[in-house]
């Protein structure tokens, strides 16, 4: 079997006008303590995943990272993504850990970089950063057959993986749907305005951090009322006094 390259992974990308910066994002994978605020940095640049090209950043440092550090995490992360199933690893092994969790994008987020980036209690996006949502991809060699069954898989994890987008997103199942079939990137104020992102780095002002806040109760009274909306239509007609009790099949 052909190793699986990172130029392979860098060609499932739909727009390339961004590839060979993304190529040129190296690893960087460290931890600093700060035993003054009980709370440990860690920097996360390059590929999310295993150790197919040996410059990448997997669930297994992750875990083993956070099984020595105690309370609150800020995480610098610079990646272009790389691996699902790792990202999806590390995003709900964050999500685990017993402090508050702050995520800085210094740069990019995509793909499986964009999946972590939900696990953030708060999600600061620097100056000049982007965010990206796309398909899951694959490399298989075989039969139609094999094909079909891979295609049933590729779309049983983006359900998953939209499922984390939808713990964040303002908008409608649908609409993020929509995004990750078209390969969709951000600014840091639009991930921001779609609820991704908590803040921009500009944005650190004590009148922006109301505004982040008031936004942030909006969101939630929207998904309140959808989650009402929703609710209502499920529920059954009351029986006709006259006519009797009737059943529906939903």
């Amino acid at each position: 079997m052909r190793k699986f390259t990172k130029q392979d992974y860098f060609k499932t990308f739909k727009n390339q006008a961004y590839v060979d910066q993304l190529q040129k994002v190296s690893r960087k994978f460290e931890t600093v303590r700060n035993d003054d605020t009980n709370s440990t940095e860690l920097t996360i640049y390059g590929i999310i995943g295993d150790s197919w090209w040996e410059d990448s950043v997997s669930a297994s440092d992750i875990d083993n990272a956070l099984k020595n550090i105690t309370g609150d995490i800020v995480i610098n992360m610079n990646s272009p993504g790389g691996d699902a199933f790792d990202g999806i690893a590390i995003y709900n092994r964050l999500k685990k850990h017993d402090g508050k969790v702050t995520i800085n994008i210094d740069g990019w987020a995509c793909s499986a970089a964009s999946v972590i980036a939900m696990a953030a209690d708060e999600l600061i996006m620097g100056l000049g950063s982007m965010f990206m949502i796309h398909e899951a991809s694959s490399f298989v060699w075989g039969t139609k057959t094999d094909m079909r069954k891979e295609a049933d898989v590729l779309d049983e994890l983006e359900e998953g993986i939209i499922d984390i987008y939808m713990t964040k997103a303002n908008i409608t199942r649908e609409e993020i749907r929509n995004m990750v079939d078209a390969e969709t990137w951000f600014s840091a104020q639009k991930a921001v305005d779609l609820g991704f992102a908590t803040s921009t780095a500009a944005g650190s002002n004590k009148e922006e951090e109301v505004i982040t806040e008031l936004r942030a109760q909006v969101v939630n009274l929207q998904n309140e009322l959808r989650q009402f909306k929703n609710q209502s239509h499920k529920e059954e007609p009351k029986p006709d006094a006259t006519t009797g009790p009737r059943f529906f099949f939903n």
